[in-house]
């Protein structure tokens, strides 16, 4: 099970390169690799002067004890030796975890050399810990109130990770960073981090997996509340993001929810609706209004209810007409019984409006389908209204 990967498998940094076994007393030579002790004085008492893992002429056989991975080993065989046990209850076996998180985020919480790559190697690790004491009961709490109240270089550890590790660290990163944004006073904190915003916008520009995209877009969702860091995403490029992975005819159910959703939060922002609006391919919103899930459509309905009838932008109407939005937003309206969505869906006098201006003529005909949508949208509309002033 995925749960028990954290007791019984061996990371590769803790074995010896040459004994291939866990090393009891890691040491590192002037290479920079680590060792365990008893492996590498018997190469060198053999007479050999180079490094066995990279082949480089030792410039001195000296080596020096590498404390924090004999402490990270040591803190691994604790957890490898407190396997679940089938009679003992689930409770135990998270007891046993919460009392490592305090370790773990000491840990992550020390100065780091961003250069350092046995430094990365080890963060790596320490967050795919953190990333599965997180299926613990009570532990994703734990290490949110850690977290929330400790050093700027917590946080830090975390963005390195995300800049420099490997792709697997990188999402175990994000998805820790979003685990712990459980309130509004941590979403924010976790939004300020600096240079957080442009590291992940890297991420998803460079970055070709979707699964690392799913995961940034995820976070995203989760820590955007403040008007700020909405300005700051679309000035990074957000639009143009989502954009790309909506046109992906091919992209995943989950991505597309993920990309609308944030389409959502950032249309509530006039820099988010601008963007939107200059944008070429927003008309793909209006594309995937029916052909996702019903929270893609909450949410795609909800950015064309901001631009076209909250801030009224009549290039986005017109781009919605041209891609036969209006029939697609009728059939929404028709699917949906009551509630918010069908109330946006043909909100006010500017959806009549569209109908008019493109319909071809000032007045609507009783003799056409449309004019009979607006009558039964209006009964829509005022059944929604009592039903929130009457609470019915």
């Amino acid at each position: 099970m995925e749960r028990n990967e954290l007791y019984i498998s061996v990371p590769n940094l803790f074995r010896c390169p040459i004994s291939l076994d866990v090393m009891k007393s890691p040491v590192s030579l002037c290479t920079g690799v680590t060792y365990d002790r008893s492996s590498i004085q018997h190469w060198l008492d053999s007479g050999h002067d180079t490094c066995p893992a990279t082949m480089q002429i030792l410039a001195t056989k000296d080596f020096v004890p590498n404390l924090t991975l004999h402490r990270l080993i040591n803190l691994w065989a604790q957890s490898s030796t407190r396997l679940p046990d089938s009679g003992k209850s689930s409770v135990t076996a998270t007891t046993v975890s919460e009392q490592q998180v305090e370790i773990w985020i000491d840990e992550i919480k020390k100065p780091r050399m961003e250069s350092d790559g046995v430094e990365t190697q080890i963060l790596e690790l320490i967050v795919r810990v953190l990333d599965l004491m997180l299926l613990e009961n009570g532990v994703r709490e734990k290490v949110h109130r850690l977290v929330l109240t400790s050093n700027e270089n917590c946080l830090s550890s975390f963005l390195l990770v995300i800049q420099n590790g490997k792709s697997h660290s990188k999402i175990q990163a994000v998805r820790v960073l979003e685990s712990i944004s459980i309130n509004n006073d941590s979403k924010r904190f976790v939004a300020e981090t600096q240079n957080l915003m442009p590291v992940l916008f890297h991420l998803l520009k460079a970055e070709n997996d979707p699964a690392l995209h799913d995961a940034v877009l995820s976070l995203l969702s989760s820590i955007v509340i403040t008007r700020s860091i909405k300005n700051q995403i679309v000035q990074l490029g957000l639009v143009q993001v989502i954009s790309k992975a909506l046109s992906n005819k091919n992209a995943a159910v989950s991505l597309v929810e993920k990309s609308l959703k944030l389409a959502s939060i950032v249309s509530t922002c006039a820099d988010g609706r601008k963007a939107i609006s200059d944008d070429p391919k927003c008309v793909v919103i209006v594309e995937r209004l029916m052909k996702v899930s019903k929270t893609a459509t909450v949410d795609a309905v909800m950015v064309l209810w901001s631009l076209c009838c909250s801030f009224r932008d009549e290039r986005v109407q017109e781009k919605v007409m041209r891609s036969n939005g209006l029939t697609k937003l009728l059939l929404v309206m028709q699917s949906e019984g009551e509630g918010n969505v069908r109330m946006m869906c043909g909100f006010g006098e500017g959806f009549e409006g569209w109908v008019q201006r493109w319909w071809g003529g000032d007045e609507l005909s009783d003799q056409n389908d449309t004019y009979h949508a607006l009558l039964d949208l209006r009964l829509g509309i005022v059944q929604y209204l009592l039903f929130m002033i009457l609470g019915m």
